[in-house]
């Protein structure tokens, strides 16, 4: 190449990067914009119900400023209790999302903080398309990086967490994934104790954000252990590790919710250990050049055995007594499926620790996970440092995907870079003409080539050297690029049907094709907020606490933080108990008014009365004498809500507050369009009076009525009989 390759007096190795920035840069716009559907169909809105959490913390964050935020009680979650805001959340989403806010303001862009923590997740987005080609290029080539940053910036697998809207931990916990895990292998190719750091400020930043940090500190110990059991300890494996662990666990233990926690619990024991076992690794390396090799061999082995039966020793030990926290409940699940739904129902009830349905899989991932295996496959051929961890991470990701369909988050990134090497290797063997027309005019092949692949590729049979022709190699291309341009389409399709609906802003479409929006969730919430007093407590399931505190601005019993079985029990018990029962329960827990989600008139399946099954099942795991599950079946074990229901289904408070005067609506021979059964035909409320019921049924809030003076004098004689 001379100089007559330069273009605007770039010469081809500058034209090659601007290139490849400009396709970078394009692959950020992509993802950015394939994560607007929400916005331009209906509003800048919060999606979900963990998001409003992080919304309404953000806000105080921003109007309060850090100290009051960190030091935050908040005295209307989880009445009467409260919660230490500051010391059970991991706050990196929302000093990142006030530190951008404060920055715009600081350059006066006047924008709401609403908008920053709407359009927070499309933005990092961009940013793990960056970081994900970065990886692609240290474990293969800028061509690998590039096909791995186009696939992780419109896989659904991703974009079902963080679409503008979706303000949630993985919004931006997982790029620090990422790029943790580049920094970590770009640390361990070059022995650098600057890349280590680096690691281990990200991982610093990835533990402030999202407890899947739990991940990467058991997957990098387990990449050094596998070194290690394959005899490839090296200076540049020890610097880089001793690095990472000691800063890393030194500055993740600055965040409150984590504490003291990797120092004495379970998950983290993996991490210490193989930090121990590298100083032990280190030390015999300088043993070897002091003592004949015999010796050496001898103290080793023995050295290594004792050591390894004294640590599993005290592991044992310090777990029975005590001073090693065990594993909880929500990782035994990881391990038995089936743990869960016996144990921990409050975990099992939540859909997305279900396992992952096969077609999940090809839902959310679709062609990658085809070129999964032969990413793998490439890895095997070459197995560098780097690529033993790329073939630990999916194998491992791939496990806890197929147990918890939560976690195929964690496995997307993996995936694309897998596919990008696969799909890279394809590209540059048949996109590469000069090989065929040697190959065509008797030459030895591509000298771009191993040395193991040319002298494969000179022992192939005629047909097959025809078939690696001009003519095969087009072939093979326009397939690729066809699948390719399928693949796209059915990401498009997915994120634009499936992940792009706020979960409080619902859509159905007519006869006609006419859309039709369901904004039942905003209304009961508005309602509540202009028409209750500022401390009135609300009763609901746990699934709607965090909209209640973020939308109606109200007091509530429970919320998804989920930290309390005890109290979430209480709720349901409430709920599955008779009405009078339900009544003197919701009294003394001060409790103002009710609310249920009610979805017979439309069909919305994700009502109370489906979920009453878990709040059942979580009550009589703390209340067996009051709540038994199998007397709301019927005689025949159905689960009814018609009038051949049980008895304890139809005195319950939630098929009372549910079922009250939709016989009005839909007639005495009404039908509920979710349970596909015919309505009770009569339902009576005598110590709740209805308070609210949204456009289509779909929110029904119910006042707890006050004492009259009877009851109030009864009562107050009841207290003084029983206090003397």
């Amino acid at each position: 190449m001379g100089g007559s390759s330069k273009v605007l007096g770039l010469t081809a190795a500058d034209q090659a990067s601007l290139l490849r920035l400009a396709i970078l840069g394009l692959i950020s716009v992509v993802a950015i914009g394939s994560r607007l559907y929400s916005v331009i169909r209906f509003e800048s809105v919060i999606h979900e119900f963990d998001p409003w959490f992080n919304y309404r913390t953000t806000q105080y964050l921003v109007k309060n400023g850090f100290d009051k935020f960190w030091n935050w009680f908040d005295e209307t979650a989880w009445y009467p209790l409260g919660r230490v805001v500051g010391g059970t959340l991991y706050p990196g989403i929302m000093v990142t999302s006030a530190a951008i806010y404060n920055a715009l303001h600081l350059v006066n862009v006047p924008v709401d903080i609403r908008n920053v923590c709407v359009f927070l997740a499309p933005v990092f987005s961009a940013l793990t398309a960056v970081a994900t080609y970065q990886l692609g290029k240290e474990v293969k080539s800028a061509t690998a990086g590039l096909l791995a940053a186009a696939f992780i910036g419109i896989a659904p697998g991703y974009i079902s967490r963080s679409v503008a809207g979706s303000y949630d931990n993985e919004g931006i916990a997982i790029f620090l994934l990422v790029l943790t895990f580049f920094l970590w292998l770009r640390a361990v190719r070059l022995g650098s104790a600057l890349y280590g750091a680096l690691t281990a400020t990200a991982y610093f930043y990835m533990v402030s954000a999202w407890g899947g940090y739990v991940f990467i500190i058991n997957l990098i110990p387990l990449h050094v252990f596998a070194l290690l059991a394959m005899g490839r300890y090296s200076n540049r494996l020890y610097v880089a590790y001793s690095t990472f662990y000691a800063l890393g666990t030194l500055a993740s233990m600055q965040i409150p919710f984590v504490g003291f926690q990797p120092t004495f619990t379970s998950e983290h024991m993996a991490a210490l250990g193989t930090f121990g076992l590298i100083q032990l690794v280190a030390f015999a390396q300088f043993l070897r050049g002091l003592m004949p090799a015999r010796h050496f061999q001898v103290v080793v082995r023995g050295a290594l055995v004792g050591l390894f039966a004294a640590g599993a020793g005290a592991l044992v030990v310090l777990t029975m007594r005590g001073v090693i926290a065990p594993w909880t409940g929500r990782f035994y699940s990881l391990w038995d499926t089936g743990y869960a739904k016996i144990h921990i129902p409050i975990i099992a009830s939540v859909s997305e620790h279900q396992p992952t349905p096969w077609t999940n899989f090809f839902f959310d991932l679709n062609l990658l996970m085809v070129l999964l295996p032969a990413g793998i496959y490439f890895s095997f051929r070459e197995l560098t440092d780097n690529h033993v961890f790329l073939i630990l991470y999916s194998l491992f990701a791939a496990y806890f995907a197929s147990v918890m369909v939560r976690l195929i988050l964690t496995l997307t990134p993996i995936v694309c870079v897998m596919a990008g090497i696969a799909m890279a290797n394809a590209l540059e063997a048949y996109l590469d003409f000069r090989s065929s027309s040697n190959n065509d005019g008797g030459g030895s092949g591509d000298a771009a080539q191993p040395a193991d692949t040319q002298n494969s590729s000179s022992t192939e049979p005629s047909g097959a050297k025809r078939m690696h022709g001009w003519l095969g190699r087009t072939v093979v291309v326009v397939n690729l690029m066809y699948f390719l341009w399928m693949f796209q389409f059915h990401c498009s399709w997915i994120t634009s049907s499936a992940y792009s609906s706020p979960s409080v802003v619902l859509a159905s479409r007519g006869p006609d094709g006419s859309q039709h929006i369901i904004d039942d969730f905003r209304e009961a919430y508005y309602w509540l907020r202009k028409n209750t007093r500022a401390d009135a407590r609300v009763l609901s399931w746990w699934d709607y606490g965090y909209q209640l505190a973020g939308m109606a601005d109200r007091p509530t019993l429970v919320d998804n933080n989920t930290w309390n079985n005890t109290h979430i029990a209480t709720v349901g018990k409430i709920m599955a108990s008779d009405e009078n029962t339900a009544y003197e329960l919701a009294r003394r827990h001060d409790v103002d008014y009710v609310l249920v989600v009610f979805g017979a008139m439309l069909g919305y399946s994700g009502d109370d009365i489906n979920k009453f099954l878990w709040m059942i099942r979580i009550a009589q795991g703390v209340y067996p004498d009051d709540v038994s599950e199998q007397a709301f079946f019927t005689a025949g074990g159905e689960y009814a809500i018609d009038d051949s229901a049980s008895a304890a289904m139809r005195a319950s408070l939630m098929h009372k507050l549910s079922y009250y005067r939709f016989n009005e609506v839909m007639g005495q021979h009404g039908f509920d369009r979710v349970r596909r059964q015919q309505l009770p035909t009569k339902v009576e409320l005598s110590n709740f009076a209805e308070a609210y019921t949204t456009e289509n049924w779909m929110v029904r809030i119910y006042k707890v009525k006050e004492l009259d003076n009877l009851g109030r004098r009864h009562r107050a004689a009841m207290a003084f009989d029983g206090g003397s």
